[in-house]
This record gives structure tokens, sequence and C-alpha cells, in this order.
């Protein structure tokens, strides 16, 4: 089978959720003799056409920043990519037996299937998060129009695979039939994550995510200063909020307990900061899957997540950790729970386990050959 995959970033010379997963599974496929493309931006040195862990890469369009100085994602970005994909795309497209395009941003969804048109090869696309009227949110008055395009993306002819139930529930509303959406979740590398060794420099309790108003790390620091304890805080990750949430914890008795680790490039660093850790919190109120909760589980980390219409924490976490409501007293009696040693019902590391890597390509496999039967 040929596989191609459409993202306007490239692991690992971009890091984040959405193009791990291509990675993760396009390598695994590669192994499995499958042939695995990627159009991307040229984040990478040498040559826009190369060969990376078996993975066809092509550089159809410039490196540029992902994020505008307000923080937010470059619609510009986005419809540049788009217009710099469909020409190389379109002409290549016969060659490949399925073209899959991560959602987020959607423009590159679009060119994808202008290029399929009156062709056989299949689009699947893969959905991580679906925000609906968080678009207003987002961007004020210009939401409407993130909300519009969101719209006509989930209607385009395709073959949608959703990261999580939550992510496909919120498809389905978009008008997408409930019964054509496949849900295959991210990953994790689980043996990987076990043999790595805890960090000497650990932390008691651990964020790691991106500091933006959604994953309420404010909320966070203010739980974590009530519990009058001598635990440690770490919070890894970068964003607009981090100014705002340095200036909050240096107003609060736990300062000095509380350290901010920026972002870390290294991702086994990561790993070894969560088998350090004893609590991985994330109050986060918006996953389309929150893979950093699989991972810590992973890790053996008491896990705690919120309960909430936009976040997939609870259906990820399950009994493997603690989903609480998103609010400071909740979160600071299970944080206070977890520090003296309780433990969820489920063994986290049994919970993660079948999340790993190797089980996702497999579904991810049989999804792709079923479709382009």
């Amino acid at each position: 089978m040929d596989v191609a995959f459409v993202s306007n970033v490239v692991y690992p010379f971009v890091t984040g959720g959405a193009e791990k997963r291509i990675y993760e599974i396009g390598t695994r496929l590669a192994e499995r003799d499958h042939s695995v493309t990627v159009y991307g931006r040229h984040y990478w040195d040498g040559p826009s056409e190369t060969v990376y862990d078996g993975l066809q890469l092509h550089g159809v369009s410039p490196p540029r920043d992902l994020y505008t100085e307000g923080g937010r994602r470059s619609i510009t970005e986005a419809i540049e990519f788009g217009k710099d994909v469909l020409r190389p795309l379109r002409r290549s497209v016969a060659e490949h037996d399925v073209i899959v395009a991560s959602v987020f941003p959607y423009f590159p969804v679009l060119a994808a299937e202008l290029a399929v048109i009156g062709s056989d090869t299949p689009l699947v696309t893969t959905w991580h998060e679906v925000w609906r009227d968080y678009w207003k949110e987002y961007l004020g008055r210009l939401g409407i129009f993130g909300a519009m395009v969101e719209q006509v993306t989930a209607r385009v002819p395709q073959y949608p695979i959703a990261v999580s139930q939550n992510t496909a529930d919120k498809l389905a509303e978009l008008g997408r039939s409930r019964e054509q959406i496949r849900i295959i979740p991210n990953g994790i590398d689980y043996e990987g994550i076990q043999a790595t060794e805890p960090a000497e420099n650990g932390f008691e309790v651990l964020f790691v995510g991106r500091l933006i108003e959604p994953k309420r790390v404010e909320m966070l620091l203010s739980a974590f200063d009530a519990l009058n304890t001598d635990a440690t805080l770490g919070i890894i990750g970068e964003g607009p909020q981090q100014e705002a949430l340095e200036r909050q914890a240096a107003t609060l008795e736990s300062e000095d307990r509380i350290t901010f680790c920026g972002f870390i490039e290294d991702h086994e660093e990561v790993i070894a900061q969560m088998r350090a850790a004893r609590v991985f919190v994330s109050p986060s109120v918006r996953e389309g899957f929150g893979v950093t909760y699989i991972e810590a589980m992973a890790a053996g980390c008491t896990v705690i997540g919120t309960k909430h219409p936009n976040s997939a924490a609870a259906e990820v976490i399950g009994d493997a950790g603690f989903t609480i409501s998103p609010t400071r007293n909740s979160l600071r009696e299970v944080l206070r729970r977890g520090l003296n040693g309780e433990r969820p019902s489920k063994s986290p590391q049994a919970a993660a386990k079948q999340f790993d890597w190797g089980q996702i390509t497999t579904n991810v496999e049989d999804a792709y050959l079923d479709i382009v039967k």
C-alpha cells in the first residue's frame, strides 16, 4: 500500500501531537513494507525531497512560523501551505493508494480534496479536535469564519478518523454520519517509557502542555498553593500565558517550590520527568485526546484530569486515574489525596499499554486497507 500524509509540519523537525502521530504510524507502516510519503513544509536541512527514518519527505513549501505574535495559529500560514501542496499532490495523486490529511488546520484538507477529485484515490482525514463555538472565543468576531471553514471541511467527501469518542461526537454534530466515523486514538511508545530512567531533578507534581487559557494552569497554581505542603511543582511548556502565570506564581507562598521549565525539546527528558513525578495534573477543559495523560499513566504517575464537555480526558483516563470538576477546590482535594498516596482503582500502566503505537498502527493499517478496498 502506498500512503501519503499531508501535514504542514513534520516531526521531529517540528514537535506536536498531530505530526508525531504521522511519524510514529508512518515509520511503522514503512517497516511493514508500505510506501509512505509526507508532504509538508521544508523544515529539515538538505534537499526538499529526502528520506528520513523510512519516510519519503517532500518539502512543498518553505518553513514558516505557525503562530502569530499573539500566540494564535496563523491563518495565512495554513492558506499558503494549502496552496503550495495542491499542485504537487495533484501531480502525484495516482501514485498513492490513499491520502491522509490532518484536519487542523483545515485548508490543507481542502487542498487535498481538490487534488483527489476525478481520481480513484480516497481521502482520509484525521480529526484531532472539533472547535465549533470555541472559534468565537479564539478569534472573537472573526470566529464565525473559522467555524464556517470547519463546517465546510467536515462536509467534503472523506473517510474521517477521530482520535476519541468525544471528537467523533462533535464531528457528527457538524453533519457527518456517526456510522462513517472511525475512532483510532493516539498512541505512546510504551516500552520506551518503561525503559526511561527517572530524572534526578524531578518534581512531586508535574504539568506538561502549552501554556494557554484552556489548560487552566492558573487554577493548578492556586490549588497547589492551597495545599500547604512541601511538595514541588514543575511546569513544562511555553505559550502566551507564560508571563502571566509566572507573575501569579511570584505572589504565592509556594513560589520557591514552583519551577517553570519552559519548552523541553528532548521528549525523552519530558518522559524522564514523568517517571520521577508522583502526580501528573492537567486540568485542561479542551482536549481532543490528551496524549500526555497516557504517557504519564505509562510512567506510573497518579493522573488527574477534568470532566468537561470539550475534553476527552475522562474518556482517556477512565478508572486508571482521577477526573474532577474544573474547580480549584476539587483539584486541591484530589491533588492532596494523590500526594498522600491514594491510587486509582485500575493500574495506570496496564491501562496505558493498550495505547502502544504498535497496536495503534495495526488499527490504522486495517482501516486504510479497508478504505482502499
